[in-house]
């Protein structure tokens, strides 16, 4: 290998790390092929996360007479936030702007052209890319109102949610705002993504209040094997989520999706080993829900911890999520339909103040406290905050104001019937 192509890699390598530290404002580049390829396939694997993904995940784990509803849930939001970022979702997430929220400078995509660019590969992929993210985060909210929400609430409320929590989030995060700039780690999403879909779904249960018959009749899910599936298709396609947010085939790419195996698989054995211990019995819905505690608790991390940050992340964090899902939630006695703030909400915060444990600077730029900086936990904490506070309040005054509009809940009668029938005039024979 000549001296110019060994300078051609270490340039490539700095501008992916930069890259990722900051998408939204990385240097223009030559394009590079390889980059752009694994981008490409990133993209496709998230959204493959949603659909089939989520939608298989949660279908699962409801009843037989909700399923098509819960289903319809993914899908529609795929569609709806699809729409919604090429309009303005986008633009406030990554046009230049203040240091709360972005400009109006790419609304409907405004300036996109083939030969645009962001980094080394196309801003029409980066584009994309982060709108697989924006669907994917609506997508998770809707596993905590399963079962009785009115489906036309359900569409306004993650259309305004997306515009006014989700981009301006993402935007503080990733887009040159406030949090990003006072040293938040977040390579893929732990607060952007899984604290903000979290507390929304807690928020949007608590205020929708129990399903009838909560704690007296039967909620079991249905089939099992659909959520095995799903949970599947989301562990695969979480190698793009984390693998993808180097946005270049590079060492960070490789070094994430090394982390996202392990602490995947360490989560799902202590949630096992939890259960096992508490219930006797191992149970196959709890392997695979702590299977993706895993994949939520490495995504912040993703990119500045090696694979010992990753085992004792996953391990954590699997035992904190079965602690979320089987004891918190009755304790306090919201009914979270597919615990969703259990494993996204609680997963996103101990993944989020993990990374300030256990980064490491010769892989990410940033020591954490294991390396002598302290401080960093502090951060962290601050980012989580500010996510959490800010996303409770927004997610509190839409679903009020929405519930005053229109109403948030099926009535019981439809609720009994089950949404598919009620709702959607369809059912599974």
């Amino acid at each position: 290998m000549t001296r110019l192509e060994k300078s051609t890699l270490t340039l490539t390598a700095v501008v992916g790390a930069a890259t990722a530290a900051n998408p939204a404002f990385a240097q223009d580049d030559a394009l590079s092929s390889g980059d752009t390829a694994w981008m490409l396939t990133s993209t496709v694997i998230v959204l493959m996360m949603t659909i089939p993904g989520v939608a298989l995940f949660y279908g699962g784990m409801v009843r037989k007479k909700n399923v098509l509803s819960t289903v319809m849930h993914s899908f529609a939001a795929t569609c709806l936030i699809t729409v919604i970022w090429m309009i303005v979702g986008y633009s406030l997430a990554f046009a230049e702007g203040t240091s709360y929220v972005g400009g109006l400078s790419k609304l409907f995509l405004r300036g996109m052209a083939v030969d645009a660019m962001n980094g080394s590969i196309p801003e029409s992929v980066f584009m994309t890319f982060q709108m697989t993210f924006a669907i994917i985060t609506a997508a998770l909210i809707t596993g905590a109102i399963a079962e009785r929400m009115k489906f036309s609430a359900l569409l306004l409320f993650l259309g305004l949610w997306s515009i006014l929590v989700y981009s301006p989030i993402c935007y503080w995060v990733w887009g040159g705002g406030f949090l990003g700039g006072a040293g938040v780690l977040d390579f893929a999403g732990g607060t952007v993504v899984h604290i903000n879909s979290g507390v929304a779904a807690l928020v949007a249960a608590i205020v929708l209040g129990k399903r009838v018959g909560y704690g007296r009749e039967n909620l079991a899910p249905h089939n099992v094997v659909l959520t095995v599936v799903g949970a599947s298709f989301l562990w695969v396609g979480w190698f793009g989520f984390n693998g993808g947010s180097a946005v270049a085939a590079d060492g960070a790419a490789g070094m994430a999706m090394a982390v996202t195996q392990i602490a995947t698989a360490a989560a799902a054995l202590a949630w096992m080993l939890a259960e096992w211990l508490t219930h006797q019995k191992p149970s196959v819905l709890g392997i695979a829900s702590g299977a993706v505690a895993g994949l939520v608790a490495i995504t912040p991390a993703s990119g500045f911890v090696g694979p010992g940050g990753a085992l004792a992340t996953g391990l954590i964090a699997g035992v904190i999520c079965f602690w979320g899902a089987t004891w918190l939630k009755h304790k306090i006695g919201y009914d979270d339909s597919l615990d969703v703030f259990a494993v996204h909400g609680l997963g996103g915060i101990a993944g989020a103040f993990l990374t300030g444990v256990f980064a490491v600077e010769a892989i990410g730029g940033t020591p954490g406290a294991l390396e002598g900086n302290v401080a960093q936990i502090g951060t962290q904490i601050y980012g989580i905050v500010v996510t959490v506070v800010y996303c409770a309040v927004a997610s509190l005054v839409l679903l009020k104001i929405i519930d005053a509009v229109v109403g948030l809940r099926v009535d019981e009668e439809q609720e009994r019937e089950g949404l598919d029938i009620a709702l959607h005039g369809e059912s599974v024979s």
